[in-house]
């Protein structure tokens, strides 16, 4: 518990086992905040304009990996209430915390600080994150923190609704790429994760990551970003910040859903940066394949030839984890060898 930034950053310098090296320091912390990365307005995905829509997204995954979605159906109240929810439990006493606390991968619901991989990382990353399945909702309920006490009926509610968005969005997608009805669901999207992250006032934001650069290995990512600026996507050779829209959510590819497209659709590195006036809130909910799904592309886009060969979606994990900074590598690994 006592590893937890949350528990010990208050009027602290920054420890030098946060301090990363120059290469991968933020640099200019004022990046552009981007006002070109799409923003797509759901609620015309209906009638004579669904067709529109479908080529925003894709056109959006293909040149930047990344989206913003507007009237996408999720009511206010739920995005407001769900981010209070987290905002509290971060802020609860750390002893109110303690029991979830575990750097054991193989607890499903736990709170953990910097990474997954604290134990082997050279550098921590100046975050606390929570992270649980959401499938099947009424398991893993049982398990979700029991503090603060609305905590399981809100975060069941939102992992509902965000779970409706996702794959309404696949759907679009599947479209777009002229699959069938329903090619995302089952199997390859019965893995629902939520994970909020917990980002405190830096001492010095220009020394440390909130999140090094990472591409999520899922299908899809629906983020809640809260008020605060801190996400950047790479693009075109630098850095971009997503400016963070009033009830919108961030939409990006995961690596999962770039392989099935055989590269018509893109995974894309992005990163957080801190800041030294306002804690930063985020919860993303990542949609992913089942341990034991076949992942491939998809027969009809493959054309001459396939890009990726085909692998069980644990295997994937097991490379994605421990090189998750360094995306090329991982992909590079399940290419076909033709």
């Amino acid at each position: 518990m006592e590893k937890l930034v949350s528990s010990w950053y208050k009027n602290k310098t920054l420890p030098e086992s946060y301090i990363f090296p120059p290469e991968t320091r933020p640099g200019n912390l004022i990046v552009p905040t981007c006002k070109t990365i799409p923003v797509i307005d759901l609620g015309n995905a209906v009638g004579q304009n669904r067709t529109r829509i479908i080529q925003q997204i894709l056109k959006a995954s293909q040149e930047y990996g990344f989206f913003q979605v507007i009237n996408h159906g999720i009511p206010e109240d739920v995005m407001d209430q769900s981010m209070d929810v987290f905002k509290e439990f971060f802020e609860m006493p750390a002893e109110d915390k303690a029991m979830l606390y575990s750097q054991d991968p193989e607890n499903s619901c736990r709170l953990l600080t910097s990474s997954v991989n604290y134990g082997r990382e050279k550098f921590h990353h100046w975050r606390d994150n929570l992270r649980h399945p959401c499938h099947l909702l009424e398991d893993c309920i049982k398990i979700w923190p029991q503090k603060p006490i609305r905590y399981r009926e809100v975060v069941a509610t939102y992992s509902i609704e965000a779970k409706k968005l996702g794959l309404r969005i696949l759907e679009l997608v599947a479209e777009g790429l002229g699959l069938e009805s329903g090619h995302f669901g089952g199997k390859l999207s019965e893995s629902r994760l939520l994970s909020a992250n917990y980002y405190p006032p830096c001492p010095d934001p220009s020394l440390t990551m909130g999140m090094s650069k990472h591409c999520d290995p899922q299908l899809l990512t629906i983020l809640h970003q809260g008020d605060v600026n801190g996400l950047q996507v790479f693009n075109n050779g630098e850095w971009i910040g997503v400016e963070p829209l009033h009830n919108a959510f961030v939409v990006n590819i995961g690596n999962t859903l770039q392989i099935i497209s055989n590269n018509k659709l893109k995974s894309v590195e992005h990163r957080v940066v801190t800041n030294s006036n306002r804690a930063r809130t985020s919860v993303g909910f990542f949609i992913a394949p089942s341990d034991d799904s076949i992942i491939e592309p998809a027969k009809s886009l493959v054309g001459n030839a396939a890009v990726y060969r085909a692998f069980e979606f644990k295997e994937f994990l097991l490379h994605f984890f421990p090189n998750f900074d360094n995306n090329d590598l991982v992909m590079e690994r399940f290419k076909s060898q033709a």
